[in-house]
């Protein structure tokens, strides 16, 4: 291996991270707290907090007190789990409008709606699609970071020829430039593995995005075939006999599909309720495996026979386990821990990586004047700190506003999110505006918002640590606290430390 070639790589490794560094990092940054997602809802949502820990709502007492308004072409009910004790009842009535609720699974008892987005409907779908729907193109932008992002691990592999060796001797007294570039090599190195498994498995969860060719060879363009025989989707259906007709007893269907399955099913679905054709579709759970199963079974709703069984098949399957283990929704709290840790490692990664290319050509790019050094640091502030500010003034402003509040015609969910961004936004102000003292002053924001979510969320629900840690139901609330704090001190910790620094390098010769 020549070192021209090397010479290649470097440069490729070091402008690809430059150039993509930013859009990464907030993929990586939402994907790792997307693991704790479910938690990051308990915490946000304190009416979930006092639900029952159960894994089946009663079917017959949510569709008494909750079921279908007139009109409805379908309605249905995702089952509570141990992470999301809510039952999520949707209906789709006749203009097509689908309407969302949250219940209290036992009693049916409507739960308040609409008050956030939480991590389930903001955090989580920002790190695969940027909340930018149109034309798919927060997904394309997405993918084309995934793909940069393969390249500079292998360009990374291939330019620390020693980077196994170098992954043991790490120097915590060295210069800072050379810490910096030990640091990023150290955590590159230590979850390699897990950013190869998360950067490809990102790409073949949407290979229908990337790849559209394959399904147009073998199906052309009848798409709602490829959707029954890939995913179910449709894969059994029929018209409305417009006759009324009384239902069976869901609770009594859904025993029947646990025994056919051997576990419960998740997810309920009533096609033309109250109609003499109406039949019910239900979805396997899948949190006991990897596998995201697509398995489903119907039943006619009048008379409990069943009429069709969706199973997946083998190339679904393969692709469905490789979703699983992008996406970790089964049971494993000592991986989902595990996940979280490596996602903060490629966060790190990124994070040094930037602040090693600055801290390299700064000297040199202002004996020349070049501005260089100088963007691309305001350009790492803004999307390494500044987005973790943003996403605890996010949560800060969960605490703060008011049940209810609106402004501008925005909803107090859309608040909370129009926080995130304008502190996003500041971010990036303060990162130029502030050289030299940005990353210290955002790291001591970092610590005084997470303190203050922590002490916001005592104030407001009366949910300290003392109680969310003995109680076992609130152990999610206790938990994200407890993340919060640690959060709060090793920020407050590099405050310090970039302060010392810079005072050092102040004093005079």
């Amino acid at each position: 291996m020549g070192p021209t070639f090397r010479a290649s790589m470097t440069l490729l490794h070091s402008w690809a991270g430059v150039i993509v560094g930013s859009l990464l990092f907030a993929i990586f940054w939402m994907g790792t707290l997307s693991v704790f997602d479910r938690e990051i809802d308990r915490w946000m949502m304190p009416a979930t907090r006092s639900l029952p820990a159960t894994t089946k709502a009663d079917l017959d007492v949510l569709w008494k007190v909750q079921g279908p308004a007139h009109g409805s072409s379908e309605w249905s009910v995702t089952q509570p789990t141990e992470r999301t004790p809510m039952a999520r009842i949707r209906q789709r009535g006749s203009d097509g409008k689908v309407r969302e609720s949250w219940h209290h699974p036992q009693t049916g008892q409507t739960l308040p709606e609409g008050e956030t987005f939480g991590g389930s409907q903001f955090l989580y779908p920002f790190h695969y699609n940027l909340h930018l729907k149109a034309y798919d193109i927060g997904s394309w932008l997405v993918g084309f970071a995934g793909m940069t992002m393969l390249a500079m691990l292998v360009s990374g592999v291939v330019i620390h020829r020693k980077i196994f060796a170098d992954f043991f001797t790490l120097k915590p007294g060295r210069q800072p430039r050379r810490l910096l570039l030990e640091f990023h090599t150290v955590a590159g190195v230590a979850a390699l593995p897990f950013h190869v498994l998360i950067t490809l498995s990102g790409l073949v969860i949407f290979f229908a995005i990337y790849f559209p060719a394959t399904e147009k060879i073998v199906y052309g363009d009848t798409k709602p075939t490829f959707a029954a025989e890939s995913q179910g989707l449709g894969d059994y259906a029929r018209g409305r006999a417009n006759r009324p007709a009384t239902s069976q007893s869901l609770n009594k269907l859904y025993d029947d599909a646990r025994r056919h399955w051997g576990d419960g099913p998740f997810f309920i679905r009533v096609r033309h309720p109250g109609d003499a054709n109406a039949f019910v579709e239900m979805r396997r759970a899948f949190d006991s495996e990897v596998r995201l199963n697509r398995d489903a079974l119907y039943f006619d709703a009048v008379t409990g026979r069943l009429l069709h069984e969706f199973t997946t098949q083998p190339v679904v399957t393969a692709q469905r386990f490789i979703a699983g283990l992008h996406s970790i929704r089964f049971r494993h709290w000592s991986l989902r821990w595990l996940y979280f840790a490596l996602g903060l490692a490629g966060c790190t990664t990124i994070a040094t990586g930037f602040m090693f290319w600055v801290e390299s050509r700064r000297r040199r790019h202002e004996a020349e004047r070049l501005a260089g050094a100088r963007v691309v640091e305001a350009l790492s502030v803004g999307s390494v700190t500044g987005i973790v500010v943003a996403t605890l003034a996010f949560l800060v402003a969960n605490r703060l506003l008011p049940s209810g509040v609106s402004l501008l015609g925005e909803t107090r969910a859309a608040l909370e999110v129009w926080c995130f961004y304008i502190a996003w936004l500041l971010a990036f102000s303060h990162a130029w505006s502030r050289q030299g003292r940005a990353w210290m002053e955002q790291c001591l924001a970092i610590a005084m918002l997470a303190a203050a979510a922590v002490t916001l969320n005592w104030a407001t629900t009366g949910d300290h640590l003392a109680r969310s840690l003995t109680d076992r139901s609130l152990w999610a609330i206790g938990g994200m606290d407890v993340t919060l704090l640690a959060g709060a001190a090793a920020a407050g910790a590099a405050a310090l430390g970039l302060q010392r620094r810079r005072a050092r390098r102040l004093q005079p010769v």
